[in-house]
């Protein structure tokens, strides 16, 4: 089913406790995480744009490792994921996603100290929107990013999910 230049996407929801969200891989790792309110057809659209051509597979057991590690996290049994990733992004997007991949379990950061991380301080901006495409939520922390006084700013999940996430990472 899968082409070299059109991988197959597989994906399912995952439901856990009051947890719903769809997730989706490809032969290489995990490559979506949506948030509480997206529908089917959300993800459908991410993948036609993301991964144009490719067919989107439901196969609950090519996605069961990254259901598991992801549920680990949210019963608070796993502060890190050993997951294989398949993200595509530009070069300044991935920077700052890995960027977000070493902010500590139950620690947050600013947007300036990410832009300074990678070493880029004046584009807090471009920081900004490059973890709102960050398209594996909870995976890659994006919810750790705050605004520079703490307060909690944008994310793709929502608020209300980015403050679940904070506070279940307090509760260790």
């Amino acid at each position: 089913m899968e082409s070299k230049n059109k991988p197959a996407l597989y994906w399912s929801l995952l439901e856990f406790r009051d947890w719903n969200f769809y997730i989706a891989s490809t032969s290489k790792g995990l490559c979506y995480v949506g948030s509480q309110s997206k529908t089917f057809e959300e993800l459908a659209e991410w993948a036609k744009k993301r991964f144009p051509g490719s067919p989107l597979i439901e196969d609950r057991e090519k996605v069961e490792l990254y259901k598991e590690e992801i549920i680990e996290y949210l019963k608070g049994k796993r502060k890190s994921f050993t997951i294989p990733f398949d993200f595509h992004g530009t070069a300044f997007q991935l920077s700052v996603w890995n960027a977000l991949c070493e902010i500590p379990y139950g620690q947050t950061k600013s947007y300036s100290e990410i832009a300074s991380h990678i070493n880029k301080p004046a584009a807090v901006r471009a920081v900004g929107s490059a973890i709102g495409a960050n398209p594996v939520l909870i995976t890659v922390p994006c919810h750790r990013v705050v605004g520079k006084n703490g307060t909690l700013t944008g994310y793709r999940g929502g608020l209300e999910m980015k403050t679940r996430l904070l506070d279940l990472e307090r509760e260790d």
